[in-house]
């Protein structure tokens, strides 16, 4: 069944399941699928660059991206171009097999960051697990969230876990010990904690303290890496560098997967079969990667999403200051590069 949706002058052609408008959709949701999601009540049908439209046709400006995740907005014509000339060709292919788009991929991001070597998952969680393991040889991603709901569920969770307060040097001296101390991980930005922005001084610190620990210092910029802070990677507005990044989100414009940057002191250390994925850098996921990684790697790309910020800071600061709700409006600190 095809239903025609008119908003303003345009048309939009959506498929539907014949159940009927948002209640019917909605209501076929709540019997049909495991219930881990709060939604919000809206049915999207069809998206074109910052815009959304629902199943009556209602337009709505994208403020989320899905999570960090549309990069290039809906319907880039380039991403669309890399997606279908993949699929016309090779979709998935096992890894006991080279593919050139995972090898291409591979090389553009060793090649535009610290990295010697990169794994690709599917999800920024398998990124982080991957982290874990290169870094301890065992699992427990769950067990690097401080959140309550999402620990609680699944205890007892992976030992060996230690929370300090962010940007917190004093406190994290304590914790991080020579021979005990495996690695640290860090977001340059907070997402989930609250777009908290890290002082330089502070991944400066924990830079020492790992080398002199002999621990891997990880940035998790799974939301807050490629492109979102006008530089491809969040850590370089800081200058310092980890030794290892974990990946996701934008980076297939969609389309799942997880990347981990590793040095090659990481990696050596890692050998065959001691992990891997199925799904994993198959040849499709790899080209929308690289034509997404292509658009949003260009200065004058980078250059917007600055400006764009700025004035969107501005914007909102002028609309909002004064609201008694609105405590504090966030984005990159400013200032803190020397």
């Amino acid at each position: 069944m095809v239903t025609c949706l008119k908003t303003e002058s345009k048309e939009t052609h959506v498929s539907s399941v014949g159940l009927g408008k948002s209640e019917e959709l909605m209501e076929a949701e709540k019997k049909l699928l495991v219930g881990v999601y709060a939604r919000a009540p809206v049915v999207l049908a069809s998206g074109k660059g910052c815009k959304l439209y629902d199943v009556e046709g209602k337009e709505y400006l994208d403020m989320s991206s899905g999570i960090a995740v549309n990069a290039l907005g809906h319907g880039d014509p380039d991403w669309i171009k890399a997606v279908v000339d993949q699929a016309n060709v090779l979709t998935h292919t096992s890894n006991v097999y080279y593919n050139v788009p995972q090898i291409e991929l591979a090389k553009r991001l060793v090649a535009s960051s610290f990295a010697d070597r990169v794994f690709f998952s599917n999800s920024g969680t398998e990124a982080n697990e991957a982290a874990i393991k290169f870094a301890r040889k065992t699992m427990g991603a769950v067990a690097l969230t401080s959140k309550e709901q999402y620990r609680s569920p699944f205890e007892p969770v992976m030992p060996g876990v230690t929370f300090v307060e962010y940007g917190n040097i004093e406190a994290t001296k304590k914790v991080i010990q020579h021979g005990k101390t495996a690695a640290v991980f860090v977001e340059p930005i907070q997402g989930e904690g609250g777009i908290l922005s890290s002082t330089k001084e502070f991944l400066q610190f924990l830079r020492s303290a790992c080398d002199e620990a002999g621990a891997l210092l990880v940035f998790d910029e799974v939301q807050c890496g490629l492109g979102r802070t006008g530089y491809l990677w969040a850590h370089e507005y800081y200058g310092i560098s980890p030794d290892i990044m974990t990946l996701a989100k934008p980076l297939a414009g969609g389309l799942p997967i997880g990347a981990v940057l590793v040095t090659e002191k990481v990696a050596s250390a890692i050998n065959y079969g001691e992990h891997g994925s199925t799904f994993a850098g198959n040849p499709l996921v790899c080209n929308a990667a690289l034509a997404v990684l292509d658009k949003i790697s260009k200065p004058s790309f980078l250059a917007s999403v600055i400006k764009k910020g700025q004035n969107f800071k501005e914007t909102l600061k002028k609309i909002l200051g004064g609201n008694p709700h609105v405590k504090e409006i966030r984005g990159l600190r400013a200032h803190c590069r020397n």
